[in-house]
């Protein structure tokens, strides 16, 4: 049975989110401090982390920094209080598949769940180019001409998007669907934040902007 961990140093909120996936089927296991929950996702006896921002010892952002740069790949969902742009992106920059800002409906929560645990590892082509960039897919290395281009995780997934669909006009609505598998947040400059980081990495002519309408890859 797929099991969730749930770290969480609030018992109520613990409390409701482990109910509600036992519910719905899921194992849980809850634990309140970031150093644990650092140590049980890497011990690889959870499919999926329910990450809060706020916990002691170690927070969020460390826990989950230091997950990945273990070269752990299991499905983190962060849970955060912080509802800034800046807050979103460092999250996801740190290796966040998903952010869920508080308070959340139990729906909304399950569904992102649901998601992420049928998300497939990626396959396919190996290696996308488009004029001088070029990006090793399954490498995560991203080049423009001879130089090579240091991206984070998001950055070089809203680039591999683009190059994809090269030529299209790609609106905020599809970028944060299929990016960041968001419902489409009128507030949220979450893309055109991350649309001024890969320009500034590789290039501005690369990406032009639709007024009205959304990017196009150039």
């Amino acid at each position: 049975m797929t099991r969730i961990l749930i770290a969480e140093d609030e018992e109520r909120i613990s409390a409701f989110v482990a109910k509600g996936l036992e519910a719905a089927g899921y194992q849980t296991l809850i634990v309140d401090d970031g150093a644990e929950a650092l140590d049980t996702a890497l011990s690889g006896s959870c499919d999926l982390v329910l990450l809060d921002v706020g916990l002691p010892t170690m927070d969020g952002f460390e826990v989950l920094r230091s997950l990945r740069g273990q070269g752990a790949t299991i499905p983190v969902i962060m849970l955060t209080a912080r509802t800034s742009t800046r807050d979103t992106v460092d999250g996801l920059d740190a290796g966040a598949n998903d952010y869920v800002a508080k308070p959340f409906k139990f729906d909304e929560l399950l569904a992102r769940v649901r998601l992420r645990l049928r998300e497939p590892v990626t396959v396919g082509v190996a290696t996308l180019a488009h004029g001088e960039v070029t990006l090793d897919v399954l490498g995560r290395r991203a080049t423009v001409g001879s130089r090579e281009v240091d991206l984070s995780a998001r950055e070089f997934a809203l680039a591999e998007e683009f190059v994809r669909h090269a030529g299209q006009v790609l609106s905020r609505e599809q970028l944060l669907s299929r990016v960041w598998s968001m419902d489409f947040d009128p507030n949220s400059n979450v893309v055109d934040v991350y649309v001024r980081y890969l320009r500034a990495k590789i290039g501005a002519a690369h990406i032009v902007t639709v007024r009205g309408a959304g990017y196009r890859w150039e």
